[in-house]
């Protein structure tokens, strides 16, 4: 399980696009039925305020159905079932800021470049993905 940083998720490969909306739907599960989701890498989610995770998953959807993604009414009623999650247009990118920090970014760009050293992101998919990166830690500096 993983969140990947917010700022990436807009330029995510569809494989890892879609994989992220399944782990917020699980993620929602696991927090109504265990009151955590009990994975080290998305722990921290109970750090913040419910409505920030439903801002993060937000985002996921609202990227999924910019692209033409079909999401199934199943899986956006999953997370309704299970937290007060409402599709908004309105995205709040200060979603997880303690998290979602410089080095987060740092560790999801270099975990996504694994993926792409191994041929399970295209050539095409990992210049959007390195552009993004590095327009991002140019605005840092």
């Amino acid at each position: 399980m993983r969140l990947w940083h917010k700022y990436l998720i807009g330029v995510l490969p569809r494989k890892q696009l879609l994989g992220q909306w399944r782990e917020c739907c699980l993620i929602a599960k696991n927090i109504a039925e265990k009151g955590t989701p009990n994975h080290l890498l998305v722990n921290k989610v109970m750090e913040y305020p419910i409505s920030e995770f439903c801002d993060y998953c937000n985002i996921v959807l609202y990227r999924m159905v910019v692209r033409g993604y079909n999401v199934s009414e199943k899986s956006i009623h999953c997370l309704e079932d299970n937290v007060e999650f409402c599709v908004d247009s309105d995205l709040n990118m200060g979603v997880f800021s303690g998290w979602h920090n410089d080095r987060y970014l740092k560790q999801c760009f270099y975990n996504l470049q694994e993926k792409y050293d191994c041929s399970g992101i295209s050539d095409d998919e990992w210049e959007i993905l390195r552009s993004r990166y590095e327009d991002l830690i140019s605005r840092e500096e």
